[in-house]
């Protein structure tokens, strides 16, 4: 038997689990029918944004798997227009209404704002949670500094800091941060885009265990202390192979393997970056 790994983190009071469904690019029909055949499948943590514009296919999704509200985890993320204090509580209103969700687990800030303080939209969304529409909040795309920022200056308790974070891209210094917070770590682009498949290293690894390369990266990552995952796909076939991760441990050379792989490959970096730890 594989050793066991815990099905979610524990992280102030929220509880993840540790596979979600990442939607980014998700729209329209495909959208719908992978959130209803993620939750159908087992999924239980599904990870949307304002910024994707899929909210509503998600809603859909979501209301046509049918399941009891409690038992699902959902996040969604406020974008850069909606980071000031006059717009967080409308905003996310609004993407409550699109969801069809009285209230969604995680309210993440997506991207930290050059332009309005860090203060004022934790505070917006501290008053969010207190009307009960938001049960947890959360960062993206935070570095140590903008951590503890959050934490030591404004006295925030976000649960989670959604990075990206694959075998390709190292994340040691914000994972120990993280830690040091309390808080868990979502990893977006937990296969590198496309990299797992054709990656002769976990491909090899895989093999040893009956598994695939993608598997073996999210396995990965799940074994890690308080990392989640959140993959992204539109197939059934690889949503369930995604989900397929808890009956397998790696062994010690399995890690040693996968840490000798270059962990430089940053995909997304774009003009709202932060300047990256390194």
């Amino acid at each position: 038997m594989a050793p066991s790994v815990t099905r979610d983190i524990l992280a102030h009071g929220a509880k993840i689990p540790k596979i979600g469904l990442g939607t980014w690019q998700l729209t329209g029909r495909s959208c719908r029918e992978a959130v209803s055949a993620a939750l159908g499948l087992g999924y239980r943590h599904i990870d949307t944004a304002q910024m994707y514009g899929n909210e509503s296919e998600v809603g859909d999704g979501i209301r046509d798997a049918k399941l009891e509200r409690a038992s699902l985890f959902v996040t969604t993320k406020l974008d850069l227009g909606s980071m000031t204090r006059a717009r967080v509580g409308p905003s996310a209103e609004e993407s409550l209404r699109k969801l069809k969700l009285d209230y969604v687990d995680l309210l993440l800030i997506h991207w930290p704002s050059k332009s309005v303080p860090m203060g004022e939209t934790l505070a917006a969304m501290e008053a969010l949670k207190a009307r009960g529409l938001v049960k947890h909040i959360g960062v993206s795309n935070f570095t140590v500094a903008l951590m503890r920022e959050a934490v030591e200056t404004h006295k925030a308790e976000p649960v989670c800091n959604q990075i990206e974070y694959h075998p390709w891209l190292g994340q040691a210094k914000v994972l120990a941060a993280a830690r040091g917070h309390g808080m868990a770590v979502a990893a977006y682009c937990p296969l590198g885009r496309g990299e797992a498949p054709g990656d002769r290293t976990l491909s090899a690894i895989g093999k040893r265990h009956g598994k695939s390369a993608a598997q073996v990266a999210l396995r990965w990552l799940i074994e890690q202390d308080g990392v989640a995952a959140i993959p992204k796909s539109s197939s059934r076939e690889h949503i369930a192979a995604n989900l397929d991760v808890f009956d397998f441990a790696l062994t010690d050379e399995d890690r040693a393997e996968i840490a000798r792989l270059p962990k430089d490959q940053r995909i997304v970096n774009w003009g709202a970056s932060p300047v990256w730890d390194r």
